[in-house]
This record gives structure tokens, C-alpha cells and sequence, in this order.
């Protein structure tokens, strides 16, 4: 098999998870219409910690955590619990196309974040024209929607990609030696014990309904816990950088689902919005042109810094 290839297995985990974290938006849609946001997150994230946590502790993936409990705490925090609790606000008032496609911009601000962060990059044209499209898209789609659409919504969606921006450079710069299925496990497991007195201040009066329980079931345990296990299989197979083009077919997926299955109305400028938020984000994340000098594997030995990693997939809505 060559360098480039991808082989039949890393194929269709791949095609896997472009489903499968393309299905999220749909199924909180559903839940919040009987569902509290703080319940929502507290059954979710209880049901995927008991599958996850007992795997992670067979392969002992728990105890070496130890040393990292404060990026793991700010790791759940960030990529959990803010932005799922902020996704299932936002969906009371917005449709689950709209939010997908909105997060498309997720690279889009991680591009920033890592310009203004850390060993600051230089920003060239390309990349200035690729934030530029993305922001012209991002406007696109809010402006043919926003007529009826909440402003408040469309603000906690744009929280909900920033945090998604920051999780995977909290993985990558403090827990990049730590067991990935073992942080997973264990932020789901302390988002869920930090929700329980939440959620429980929003028990509904009465049983949900099978949709509302089918939409949990599957969030808990398809689009988190089995999701996850694929995502690592996923790693292992192709490596960490191609698994992040899923970020630009997931929220296609979840628009597609949205028009389909909840009658949501689909536009040409959210289209077109997509369509630019996808070509800038390509070029807003395309490495400036080295130069040779910079080639030098004694460069990051004598200037004190690391090469830099590739950013992981970050994890699902």
C-alpha cells in the first residue's frame, strides 16, 4: 500500500464517521423539545461515561490520567460541557441545519486562535483571503436566515465553534501524551457528575417521549460512545491529520438530515455561505511556504520550540 493510500477499512471508518458526527444536530433538535439543554447533557454524557469508562479502565487508560486532572478538567469544560449545553439552547430556537452548517466555521476560528497563539505563524495572502471567504460565508448563511431566527441562538452557536477551536488545542498542547480514549472517558464522567444536581432541578413532569428517549439513546451512545471508539480506530488506521477533513462534510450531513427528516427549509445562500466557509477554510489553513532554511531538523533544538503537531478531529456536537 502506498504512503498516500488509504486502505478499505480506514475508508469506511471514515465514511462512518462523516455520518455519524453529521448526526447530532438532528437527534439534540428532537430532544430539546421535551428535553431541559442541562438534562439533555446530563443523560448523554452519563450514558456514554458508563460504556466509555469501563473500556478505558481495561485498558488501564484511567491512571495515567493522574498527572493531567487539571487540562482533563479544562478539556471537559470546554469541548463538553459549555458547548453541548449552548447547542441544545440554541436548538430550541434554531434548526439543526442552521447549526451545522454555522460550525462549519469551526477551522475557520481555529485558524485564528493559532495565528494569535503560540508561535504566531505569519499570516499571508492566502490565508488572509481564506479568513475573509469564511467570514462571507458565515454571514450568508446567518443573513438569509436570521429573519425569525434568534440573535441569541446564532451568538451561542458562535460560542459553541470557538469552544470547539480551543478543545482540540487544549488536547494537543497539554494532553498529547495522555490516553485519548482514557480523557474522553473521564471529561464525559465529570460532566455528567457536574450536571446531575443541574439537571435535576429540570426533571420533566412527564415520561419523554420514544423519539425524545430514541434521540438521547442515540446521542449517548452512536454519535458519542461508539463514535469514539471508531475515531480512534480511525487514528490508528489513517493517522491524525486526514480524519479532520470531516469537519467539512459533517455539517453538509447535518444539513442534508435537517431538509429530510424535519422539513427544515434549505436555501441558496446557505448554499453558498457553506460552499465559502469550505473553500475558506482551505486556504485559511494552508501553511505559509517555509523557507529552507527553515528545514533544518536543528531549528527546533536551538530556538527552544517544538514542531508543531497537527490539531486532532475535534470531537462530535
Amino acid at each position: 500500500m502506498s504512503q498516500g493510500s488509504i486502505s478499505r477499512r480506514g475508508a469506511l471508518l471514515f465514511a462512518a464517521m462523516c455520518v455519524i458526527w453529521g448526526i447530532p444536530y438532528l437527534l439534540i433538535r428532537v430532544a430539546v423539545e421535551e428535553l431541559s439543554p442541562a438534562m439533555l447533557v446530563f443523560a448523554r454524557t452519563s450514558v456514554a461515561a458508563l460504556l466509555l469508562l469501563p473500556i478505558a479502565a481495561y485498558r488501564r487508560d484511567l491512571r495515567p490520567l493522574l498527572p493531567y486532572w487539571l487540562p482533563v478538567l479544562a478539556f471537559a469544560t470546554i469541548e463538553i460541557a459549555v458547548p453541548w449545553t449552548l447547542l441544545g439552547a440554541a436548538e430550541q430556537e434554531i434548526s439543526s441545519s442552521l447549526t451545522g452548517l454555522l460550525l462549519a466555521a469551526v477551522p475557520i476560528v481555529g485558524v485564528v486562535i493559532a495565528r494569535t497563539t503560540g508561535a504566531r505563524e505569519r499570516l499571508v495572502r492566502q490565508n488572509g483571503i481564506g479568513l475573509l471567504l469564511g467570514l462571507l460565508g458565515v454571514a450568508a448563511i446567518v443573513g438569509v436566515n436570521l429573519e425569525g431566527a434568534s440573535s441569541v441562538a446564532i451568538a451561542q452557536v458562535g460560542v459553541v465553534a470557538v469552544c470547539y477551536a480551543v478543545g482540540p488545542a487544549i488536547l494537543v498542547r497539554w494532553l498529547s501524551d495522555a490516553p485519548g480514549l482514557g480523557v474522553i472517558a473521564v471529561s464525559l464522567g465529570v460532566t455528567a457528575v457536574a450536571f446531575a444536581p443541574i439537571a435535576a432541578f429540570s426533571v420533566p413532569e412527564q415520561v419523554p417521549s420514544a423519539k425524545v428517549i430514541g434521540s438521547v439513546l442515540g446521542l449517548a451512545v452512536v454519535c458519542t460512545a461508539v463514535a469514539f471508539l471508531f475515531f480512534f480506530a480511525l487514528i490508528a488506521e489513517i493517522g491524525p491529520v486526514r480524519p479532520t477533513l470531516m469537519t467539512y462534510v459533517n455539517p453538509a450531513v447535518a444539513a442534508v438530515l435537517g431538509v429530510a427528516l424535519l422539513d427544515e427549509r434549505f436555501t441558496l445562500g446557505m448554499g453558498i455561505g457553506f460552499a465559502l466557509v469550505l473553500a475558506g477554510s482551505a486556504l485559511a489553513m494552508r501553511p505559509a511556504r517555509a523557507p529552507a532554511a527553515s528545514a533544518d531538523p536543528g531549528a527546533s533544538a536551538r530556538t527552544g520550540h517544538p514542531a508543531p503537531r497537527p490539531a486532532p478531529a475535534r470531537p462530535p456536537s
